[in-house]
């Protein structure tokens, strides 16, 4: 019998005797959206991860794990891979049964023992066990077991969001009262922060909460989004104004705090007046043990306190850890992508000429403003903050503008620039490289910083899905965290980021997924060598594939222009136009089976990659000979780090799968589709066949010329133009069925492969 055959006629009728009833357990339960998979601009969804059974004793609770495996199969066939789920789902009871029995891995106990299918354990049994292994008493019983907040058509947990909220409500329960979460941008800490407030708000556990964040726009999003459901109990604090009539409170810590004693508002509360403190992007204020922020925290020191963060702080003189302690929970970006809940990211590495050469004035040089250039080796780290390169900012403009009507012109894109002067530069370089689009909306391009209001007033409809503009911000600091931009599909790296959480706060920027706005993946261009750090243990997430600008695709280059010389601005900047730049190297990195960035061209890599699972040529044709879909070996190559799409980009766009593969591979020379179906063609394949079904296979192998192997191997290419006309059943019927159908595409591919 199936799996299904099993879990149908034998284990689900066992867990029911045993009292789980139909609210108590889920069938075929996915808990992960399946990673995204990027080969040049081809996105694909990985596997997701699905467990035949979850079993709840509370509805926030899942307590056991089922594999099912085939009666054909051993009882514990399936155990290792139900610890495997149970694992990434923090689930103390594993089991694994093929109808005869189960097997149960108890994961606190380390202990295994065999039932027969009449004593699976009753629901009641194992929450006993869980709750005895784990000391819970009643009274902390009471606290767990408040549900989730939950509103019909609203979101639901995922799972990592679950353990998050599950560990924090069961420490908090235990008497911890200083907490650290760590999830990576993008993974929902402000909703997670929310069902742990509303479950202990409303279990009485903690009457007044206070939420700090140190940016307007955080606690607004906060406030109208995920903590909505407060409503009429929340306020945030404006203008020092304190009502002490509310139980759930936002405020920004520059808001309440200052230096002078009246401007301490938060001593206007008693310092027990809060039972809850959510500190969000910890890692900023609140990890110097000197600064305002942490006054604010030691004040209301008898308060339940929980820490977020992406990034945790631990430096000599800065650490998240020595406050909040050992973090109870971490969910990484690696893990983020991985599951598919954020989007993967490839890397366009730039390196210009003076950035790898250095940059020395000649005797005497003037800048723009008449002052004499001082004499010295200006490197990268220089540029933008000594001294700066009018045609290097013109250049980095003309390649992000390139890059973007290569993807789409409206692509939500953020500027890393080295200060506000630069992001002023770089906004003005790149409006006179997209006048088109500036002269229809003079909002295209903002600078969005600190000190400019206006821009600030554009950066709710920046992130804003529905807004249309802005479309790209240049920026120094101020969208580096916090900031939720959902499109977000380019980030441009103009600064020297030497800051690891810097640096995983900007990557941040775009790991959201929005698929409904065609954002699954998001670009890296980078020119100042940032994207380095991806090689520092520290950064736990993977590119899919980092690619610099080729060689024989040099950028234009303008004439410098010589501009007039006008009053020259209060900092001490030489402003250098007369300098010849260009973009002059190109490498590619992958990550490699250890973790690191190996540097070598597509073509290299490929091919030790084929040649990792084909040794021989002979092996490969035999495979593909002998695979009743070609595809099937195509999607496994791939996800060893074969870049078809890539190879194809640079050898050829018309070639087969098959030719590409042996090309790079076995140095074979390859044939070009348009080829392949000639030679089936003056071979007289067809002779065989008549009516529909030569018509079809006709047909089919012109759509093989168009666009490979896929289209043969494909059911619902019967769907499309010119088999609609037939209609696919009656195009079934004309071969004898389904069967005698496959084979005779079957057939069809060996001539192909001739």
């Amino acid at each position: 019998m199936s799996e299904r055959d099993i879990q149908t006629k034998f284990i689900t009728p066992a867990i029911k005797k045993s009292g789980w009833d139909e609210n108590k357990f889920l069938e075929e339960y996915t808990f992960t959206d399946g990673r995204i998979e990027v080969r040049g601009n081809t996105v694909t969804r990985g596997e997701r991860k699905r467990a035949d059974y979850i079993l709840y004793y509370l509805p926030n609770y899942p307590i056991a794990i089922i594999e099912a495996k085939k009666n054909t199969l051993t009882v514990s066939a399936g155990i290792q891979q139900a610890l495997n789920y149970a694992s990434i789902l923090d689930i103390p009871f594993a089991y694994s049964s093929n109808g005869d029995g189960f097997i149960e891995h108890d994961r606190i106990n380390g202990t295994v023992r065999e039932l027969s299918m009449d004593e699976f354990p009753t629901p009641e049994e194992l929450w006993m066990r869980y709750k005895n292994i784990n000391q819970i008493s009643e009274n902390e019983e009471k606290i767990i077991e408040q549900p989730y907040h939950y509103e019909i058509g609203g979101k639901k947990p995922r799972y990592y969001q679950r353990i998050a909220i599950n560990k924090t409500i069961e420490s908090i329960a235990k008497g911890q009262n200083r907490i650290l979460l760590v999830m990576a941008t993008g993974t929902g800490k402000t909703f997670t922060a929310f069902q742990i407030a509303h479950r202990l708000w409303k279990s009485k556990t903690k009457k007044r909460i206070l939420y700090l964040a140190d940016r307007n726009i955080l606690i607004d999003q906060t406030i109208g989004n995920d903590f909505k459901p407060f409503d009429k109990q929340m306020t945030k604090i404006k203008h020092r104004d304190i009502n002490k009539a509310y139980e759930v409170y936002f405020a920004l810590y520059q808001g309440i705090s200052g230096n002078e004693e009246e401007k301490n508002v938060y001593k206007q509360f008693s310092p027990e007046f809060f039972d809850l403190v959510i500190v969000d992007e910890c890692h900023r204020g609140s990890a110097r043990e000197d600064s305002a922020w942490r006054e604010i925290l030691e004040y209301f020191s008898s308060a339940t306190q929980i820490g977020l963060t992406a990034t945790p702080k631990e430096t000599k003189e800065v650490s998240n850890i020595d406050y909040f302690g050992e973090p109870i929970y971490t969910y990484s970006l690696k893990q983020g992508i991985d599951d598919g809940f954020l989007a993967p990211y490839k890397v366009v590495r730039c390196m210009i000429d003076k950035d790898l050469e250095g940059f020395v004035p000649k005797a005497g040089l003037i800048d723009r403003y008449g002052t004499e250039v001082k004499q010295d080796y200006y490197t990268v780290s220089d540029y933008d903050r000594k001294i700066v390169l009018d045609p290097r900012t013109e250049l980095v403009a003309k390649r992000i503008t390139e890059y973007l009507k290569n993807m789409d012109r409206f692509s939500k894109t953020i500027v890393f620039c080295v200060d506000i002067d630069h992001a002023e530069r770089m906004r003005h370089a790149l409006i006179n490289e997209n006048s088109d689009l500036v002269s229809e909306n003079d909002k295209y391009i903002m600078k969005i910083t600190g000190d400019d209001n206006i821009g600030k007033g554009q950066l709710d409809n920046f992130s804003d899905v529905g807004s249309t503009y802005p479309v790209i911000a240049t920026t120094s600091k101020l969208l580096t965290t916090g900031v939720d931009i959902q499109t977000c599909k380019l980030i441009v790296l103009d600064s020297d980021i030497k800051s690891m959480t810097e640096f995983k706060q900007i990557i941040g920027r775009g790991t959201r997924i929005k698929e409904d706005y065609g954002k699954q993946f998001f670009t890296i261009l980078d020119f100042r060598g940032a994207t380095r750090l991806f090689q520092d243990p520290d950064f736990d997430g993977e590119p899919v594939i980092i690619h610099d600008v080729p060689d024989d695709k040099p950028m234009p280059k303008d004439k410098p222009v010589k501009k007039p010389l006008i009053k020259r601005p209060p900092f001490r900047k030489a402003y250098v136009n007369d300098v010849e730049v260009e973009i002059s190297k190109e490498t590619v990195q992958y990550l490699g089976p250890d973790g690191n960035l190996i540097i070598e061209s597509v073509i290299d890599y490929s091919k030790k990659n084929v040649l990792g699972k084909y040794a021989t040529l002979s092996e490969f044709i035999a495979e593909w000979t002998n695979a009743e879909k070609k595809t099937a070996i195509i999607k496994e190559l791939e996800q060893r780090g074969v870049f078809l799409e890539d190879i194809r980009q640079s050898v050829g766009k018309d070639m087969d799968d098959f030719d590409l593969i042996c090309h790079i591979a076995y140095d074979m020379k390859p044939l070009t589709r348009k080829e392949r179906a000639c030679n089936v063609k003056k071979r007289n394949y067809f002779g065989k066949y008549s009516g529909t079904a030569k018509e079809v296979l006709e047909a089919l192998l012109e759509k093989y010329q168009d666009g490979g192997i896929s289209q043969l191997e494909d059911m619902e290419v019967l769907k499309l133009e010119p088999f609609n006309k037939h209609g696919m059943m009656k195009i079934i019927r004309e071969f004898g069925g389904p069967k005698k159908y496959i084979e005779a595409v079957m057939d069809l591919e060996k001539e192909l492969y001739v």
